[in-house]
């Protein structure tokens, strides 16, 4: 499956939300924390906002490095999920979909002070108990 995008741009915003989770959680790589975050906004059975934020000032990543090895998956996942989301068909709508689903998760894993370590993260949006 192909990606749906070549390049994924996250927002000023976004690039100050994976500072706080890296500081948070130690973890170092923002690919991780994107993929999470992805994934922690395509729980939710609603559709995310269309972001219209400027990107500039904020984080690139190429999608190899945001996908890894299972750039399929999440290839697939961004597909799905821009038909049932209503985005536009094709490319260009796939792509605002990915951005979407990746800041509406970013803001969601930054949010509330009760998430000061990766335990507190896991135990707060995947689920893991302690």
């Amino acid at each position: 499956m192909s990606a749906p995008v070549e390049t994924i741009r996250i927002s000023r915003q976004g690039r100050e939300q994976l500072i706080k989770l890296r500081r948070q959680t130690g973890i170092e790589h923002w690919n991780v924390l994107c993929r999470w975050a992805f994934c922690v906004s395509l729980r939710e059975k609603t559709a995310p906002l269309q972001t219209t934020e400027k990107l500039d000032g904020g984080v690139e990543m190429t999608w190899k490095v945001f996908s890894g090895e299972h750039g399929d998956i999440y290839s697939a996942l961004c597909w799905l999920r821009a038909q049932k989301d209503g985005f536009p068909e094709g490319a260009d709508g796939v792509a605002a979909c990915l951005r979407a689903h990746l800041h509406r998760g970013l803001s969601y894993l930054a949010s509330g002070k009760e998430t000061r370590t990766l335990s507190d993260l896991a135990t707060r949006w995947l689920g893991i108990d302690r």
